[in-house]
């Protein structure tokens, strides 16, 4: 079968879209996917065609813009997932979008005859009584009624309307009908959740697809550097905000808090290019890692709380702190504080880390129930089709 995966989010979303392809392509599949040109390193990487679409992510969250600005940038990036995703889909099978924002795949699947598939990696991504939406705009709803949270889900329809003009635009150019309700057009009639469903249940109503999170089987050695500071003492804290924009400070502070524990850290420099502030041996700045084995040696994990960091750190059996920013991440806070497998919290403080280590042993008991199959119970789901 001929598939085509498309993502035009950040790491959170090109990470487990590729291993998706992957397990696709290991089944014997045409794959095709369609992902920010920051990616380009990871999908190919992995041995998968790669067609790159939009901006340098890493780049364009650094620039500051005015609402004008963006919402041009976001006409833009509508008009160019359709060039984009028309020309890689060619004759493909079955498209599959994953992550929100995913404004052509569904149209250029209707024109062409394929199937079409929204993935979600978050359960309060998807409209639900029995959660409030995620944030947006540094606006994070509250939980409460059903009531209340379906009121939340209408309030934030909206974010999505300042597009439909140009995609109908582009839908007419496809010979489509135009669309009224451009979130209910994305998330389609049968969204699928691909989360671990101990970590993030779907609460309802109604049942859906959820395949477990779409994780990598990635092998590649810890850096010399790092795996002799690992064999050098005590399991670190790690520490790292990804693609996050953090302070400075905040990375000052979670060194402060470790040493007073007295813990070594190994700091992963992200998007936010962080630093150490002194060149003591207890530290270690590293780049771009395996997760998967780092984080098996270390003592607690500290992370902004997306999807996929979120799911290696619980698999890993380790402690973990969030410090939420944005979209998702306050959910993911919520479900480890929930499970007791760490905290969320606005900073890492002596208090905080050391209630979060203290978890080291439930961590680990939760840790076997997490599945690691998701990416291969969807791609064999997505061949059934």
């Amino acid at each position: 079968m001929r598939f085509l995966v498309s993502t035009i989010g950040s790491r959170g979303e090109a990470q487990p879209v590729t291993a998706l392809a992957v397990r696709l392509k290991e089944l014997g599949n045409d794959v095709k996917l369609v992902a920010p040109p920051d990616f380009e390193e990871l999908v190919t990487g992995n041995g998968i065609d790669f067609t790159p679409v939009g901006p340098n992510l890493r780049n364009a969250t650094a620039v500051k813009t005015t609402p004008d600005e963006l919402r041009g940038l976001a006409e833009e990036s509508v008009r160019e997932q359709f060039r984009v995703v028309t020309k890689a889909a060619g004759q493909a099978d079955v498209l599959v979008a994953g992550g929100a924002l995913q404004h052509a795949t569904r149209s250029v699947a209707e024109s062409i005859g394929a199937h079409y598939v929204y993935a979600s990696f978050c359960a309060n991504t998807l409209p639900s009584p029995h959660h409030a939406p995620p944030a947006m705009l540094g606006r994070v709803p509250v939980n409460g009624t059903p009531e209340e949270n379906l009121a939340h889900w209408d309030r934030q329809r909206h974010y999505f309307a300042f597009s439909r003009d140009t995609l109908n635009a582009e839908r007419a150019t496809l010979g489509l009908d135009p669309i009224d309700d451009v979130r209910d057009h994305i998330f389609g009639d049968a969204p699928w959740l691909a989360a671990d469903p101990v970590l993030g249940p779907w609460p309802g109503p109604g049942e859906l697809v959820q395949t477990g999170a779409w994780l990598t089987d990635d092998q590649r050695p810890l850096s010399p550097e790092l795996a002799a500071f690992l064999d050098d003492g005590e399991p670190p804290v790690y520490f790292g905000l990804g693609s996050m924009r953090g302070a400075p400070d905040v990375a000052r502070d979670a060194v402060e808090a470790a040493r007073k524990l007295g813990k070594r850290v190994v700091l992963q420099r992200g998007w936010a290019d962080l630093k150490l502030t002194d060149d003591a041996p207890d530290c270690i700045a590293i780049g771009e890692v395996n997760q998967q084995a780092l984080f098996r040696r270390a003592a607690a994990i500290v992370h902004h709380g997306g999807a996929g960091t979120t799911t290696t750190a619980a698999a890993a059996g380790r402690p973990q702190i969030v410090l939420p920013h944005m979209y998702d991440q306050y959910y993911w806070g919520g479900q480890v504080e929930r499970l007791n497998i760490g905290r969320s919290a606005n900073a890492v403080t002596t208090e905080v880390l050391a209630e979060a280590l203290q978890l080291s042993d439930h961590a680990a008991k939760v840790a076997v129930q997490v599945r690691t199959d998701g990416a291969r119970v969807a791609a064999e789901r997505l061949m059934a089709l």
